[in-house]
């Protein structure tokens, strides 16, 4: 059976009520604010040879070594590189580079020459910044916004204050496999649908590399919206916050221990956004849990029965294994669009255009 979830629902985009910057917010989010009902701003899909600006919104990336895999990065998609002008250097005191991280941000969105604005890395720091993004300047010029696990803050900020359609995808320093080179060109480079994403194919079946399973079989229909586990769980009660209702609605994460995953999805449970959404899809977690042998110091359950249960209590569509976030083989997913997720077959389907020709 399928679910059908009204697509034409509400978003909503809410003032921002913030102390320390309470005036600017107010007037940046109601000058962004769209009309109720309107559907979210699709940007314009990239073209050989177009310029993007390569960012760091959170954690700065000083590493020479590391910094030398931009360029040809960005060259290997036929486009051309414009560095942010803060990209690469180091701040002595990493809360006093929030002034720099918002410069090379609202330069990039503003620069009418800029196509698409990518994120070099992840990291830490993008909810630091959140209160003083320009939310009217990235609403009057929606460009193609990328990234995943500490960009995720953005994501949400972006969806909810400036309307736009934005990328869960791999970073410019991602491993870009060729299974992920192929879905990030399908989502950034061409104005259609981006069709079935399912994990690769296995080179061998008996003990797969990517494992899915259903935790809750069933086929639904909805808006997709999502990202990394530990910062949604971390806007939870801001003005960033996750909307879930009637959405199909995908987390993962890195790194935690099994009770830590725990915490967070009960944090969501108890918060609602579990139960209100029309369907879950629970990405690779990678090096999450204490290890396959043995049982969390804090917790008797392994990461898979962590995971069971806390979604299999729900009444809806539950996939566990797709390939999103911090693997290797990592699918690119337009935040807000139409899709349709079957837990049975472990597909995900993207039904709408995320661009705009």
């Amino acid at each position: 059976m399928i679910i059908a979830v009204n697509q034409n629902s509400p978003h909503s985009i809410h003032a921002i009520s913030r102390r320390a910057l309470g005036a600017f917010a107010a007037a940046s989010a109601a000058s962004a604010q769209a009309p109720a009902g309107q559907a979210l701003l699709k940007p314009r899909a990239l073209s050989q040879g177009d310029t993007v600006a390569v960012i760091m919104p959170s954690t700065h990336v000083p590493d020479p070594d590391r910094l030398a895999n931009v360029k040809p990065t960005i060259e290997h998609f036929g486009l051309k590189l414009k560095p942010g002008r803060f990209l690469g250097k180091r701040t002595a005191a990493f809360t006093q580079s929030i002034d720099e991280r918002i410069a090379d941000l609202h330069e990039a969105f503003s620069d009418p020459a800029v196509k698409a604005v990518l994120p070099i890395g992840g990291g830490y720091g993008t909810m630091q910044i959140l209160e003083r993004i320009d939310y009217a300047l990235i609403r009057r010029n929606p460009k193609i916004f990328t990234g995943y696990s500490d960009i995720t803050a953005m994501h949400l900020a972006f969806q909810k204050f400036a309307g736009l359609v934005t990328f869960h995808s791999p970073v410019v320093l991602s491993p870009f496999t060729k299974y992920s080179q192929t879905l990030f060109r399908k989502a950034l480079f061409e104005a259609k649908p981006i069709g079935e994403v399912a994990n690769p194919p296995e080179a061998n079946p008996l003990r797969p590399q990517h494992p899915w399973r259903a935790v809750r079989p069933g086929k639904v229909r909805a808006p997709i919206v999502g990202g990394n586990l530990t910062l949604v769980a971390h806007t939870m009660g801001t003005p960033y916050e996750i909307d879930t209702r009637g959405k199909i609605f995908f987390i993962e994460d890195v790194g935690e221990d099994t009770y830590a995953i725990d915490r967070m999805l009960i944090q969501l449970h108890l918060g609602g956004k579990l139960e209100q959404a029309a369907g879950i899809v629970w990405g690779e977690c990678n090096d999450c849990g204490p290890g396959a042998c043995r049982t969390s110091s804090a917790s008797p359950f392994t990461l898979g029965e962590t995971v069971d249960n806390i979604f299999a209590r729900l009444k809806t569509p539950v996939l566990a294994g797709l390939t999103i976030g911090h693997t290797a083989d990592q699918a690119t997913l337009p935040l807000g669009v139409m899709a349709t997720l079957d837990a049975t077959a472990g597909t995900l389907t993207l039904e709408e255009p995320a661009t705009t020709a």
